[in-house]
């Protein structure tokens, strides 16, 4: 229940730096880093220890350190409270405290790492997916990014474009499902089509296998339309954008 777990550091950077800072603010202390595979670790097995620092929000734990100790026969803990530093700076959005928390929502929107050369791929334009479920903010972002100058691509209106009469798909389609799925005008009509696949699963994949194909291959040809016109920067807006 972290917030953005995928920016957690790894536990050997973290414990290279909570080592550096000890030795820092007091190289002679003797201390041990160690890690937890549970929420007690040592504090409830340890005979040795006799205080626990905890904070004001972490005062309960402290306590239920101490009532697994006294199952475990071990003495009781003096439990040392001290205040959490604030943080001057933080976001409306943020915690008051100095938190990791507040530290890993800074790095959102920032580059972790140089992007990696694919020598498969031209390094123009460089292509962004960008993906979600509904109601996620996608259209949003890629308005966003449209006026920052990238060449958006929406996959949904690519799905539109394969059903119409001469599209990619259009043919294959109504082959498979019949006439039956057409209007009066020659188009498909997708509350039908739609009718006919969902809840089956053969017949979803059926369909999908005629049309994700058929839009992928627009995708392309849009990138390549984006580097036509010089776009540095090709995003492309999917639901799906794996499948």
């Amino acid at each position: 229940d972290k917030v953005l777990p995928e920016l957690i550091e790894p536990y050997e950077l973290r414990a290279a730096k909570l080592r550096e800072f000890l030795e820092d603010v007091k190289p002679s202390l003797c201390y041990d880093i160690v890690p937890l595979a549970d929420p007690f670790g040592p504090s409830v097995t340890d005979p040795d220890l006799q205080c626990l620092v905890v904070s004001e929000e972490t005062r309960r734990g402290g306590e239920a350190v101490n009532r697994k100790r006294l199952e475990n026969g071990l003495p009781e803990l003096v439990l040392h409270e001290i205040k959490l530093m604030k943080d001057p700076d933080h976001s409306q959005n943020e915690e008051e405290k100095i938190s990791s928390s507040s530290l890993r929502q800074r790095l959102l929107g920032t580059l972790l790492q140089p992007p990696r050369q694919n020598p498969a791929l031209p390094l123009r334009p460089y292509v962004i997916g960008l993906t979600g479920g509904t109601g996620s903010g996608k259209t949003s972002i890629a308005k966003l990014l449209g006026q920052l100058g990238a060449f958006v691509i929406d996959a949904d209106k690519l799905g539109h474009a394969v059903y119409v009469p001469g599209g990619p798909a259009y043919e294959p389609v109504v082959a498979a499902f019949g006439a039956e799925i057409l209007n009066k005008d020659g188009t498909i009509n997708r509350k039908v089509l739609g009718a006919k696949v969902f809840g089956n699963q053969e017949r979803l994949k059926s369909l999908t296998d005629i049309v994700w194909p058929k839009i992928a291959q627009m995708a392309k040809e849009r990138v390549r339309e984006a580097d036509a016109q010089g776009k540095a920067v090709c995003v492309l807006d999917a639901a799906v954008l794996l499948e």
